[in-house]
């Protein structure tokens, strides 16, 4: 008599757990952008932060738990478009980009303007991302910064501004926390300059290749840990440092691999 039996079909539906999270990342963005329209930036900061979160565990779950779909890929994508593009781009508008419309000589109609871009991009990247993924999944680098890292840059510098603490840009004003208006001169350019290397086609590190694993060296640790306690001491101004410098890695890269390519005069 055999032991064996036929395998059972899978039955349709979707998985609990990881589509869970993903709704998480869903709520983080919209709770962002009901709390940055009532004027509550630093909860609409915790909201996307929360979202960041969310979309950093979903997919490792699914993948241990062998639960990945075509339903998740689709339903994750549209849920960061939320989160990480019009979240991001409803904050930054709410918070700065909207003084622009006292400027009537430039039209008034920037910051929204400024604000949408920042969201079209983010759908253009999210698309491209699909379209990349679908054809080379194990691709080792990004082209463009990745939606979540450039929502991060402009959710940690409204954090830095409204954060009780010592601002990043006090030695400006001479008092914190700062007001949208104070900074509308650094946030405008900072949001279309983010929301233009969402599209670009600079390569970034995807850190794929970053193996837990494996035996690394000290100093690599030691880097990690200086971060991690930085971090610790001043979470609004580092993480926008480290983000903001993670945009500015891709262009660096790049410039400092012609300047070896060029020959010698």
């Amino acid at each position: 008599m055999e032991n064996k039996q036929a395998l059972k079909p899978r039955r349709k539906g979707i998985y609990l757990v990881p589509n869970l999270l993903t709704t998480g990342t869903l709520f983080g963005g919209f709770y962002a952008i009901v709390m940055a329209t009532a004027g509550h930036f630093e909860a609409a900061v915790f909201g996307i932060f929360g979202a960041m979160i969310a979309d950093g565990l979903d997919g490792r779950v699914a993948r241990l738990t062998n639960t990945q779909t075509d339903f998740g890929k689709e339903y994750d994508s549209l849920c960061d478009m939320v989160a990480f593009g019009i979240a991001p781009a409803v904050l930054i508008w709410a918070f700065s980009l909207h003084y622009l419309a006292d400027y009537r000589w430039i039209g008034g109609k920037l910051g929204w303007v400024i604000a949408f871009a920042y969201a079209a991009c983010a759908a253009l990247r999210l698309a491209r991302f699909n379209v990349l993924a679908a054809i080379a999944s194990s691709n080792k680098d990004f082209f463009g910064v990745p939606s979540p890292a450039a929502a991060a840059v402009i959710t940690f510098f409204v954090w830095s501004c409204v954060d009780d603490s010592r601002s990043l840009f006090a030695w400006v004003s001479g008092h914190v926390p700062l007001t949208g208006s104070e900074v509308l001169g650094f946030a405008a350019p900072l949001t279309l300059a983010t929301a233009l290397s969402m599209v670009s086609s600079v390569r970034y590190n995807s850190f794929k290749k970053v193996n837990l694993k494996t035996r690394t060296r000290f100093m690599s640790l030691a880097a990690v840990i200086g971060v991690f306690a930085l971090v610790l001491i001043d979470p609004p101004r580092i993480l926008f440092l480290v983000f903001f410098a993670y945009a500015l890695s891709g262009p660096a890269i790049l410039l400092w691999r012609r300047m070896r390519r060029r020959p010698a005069a």
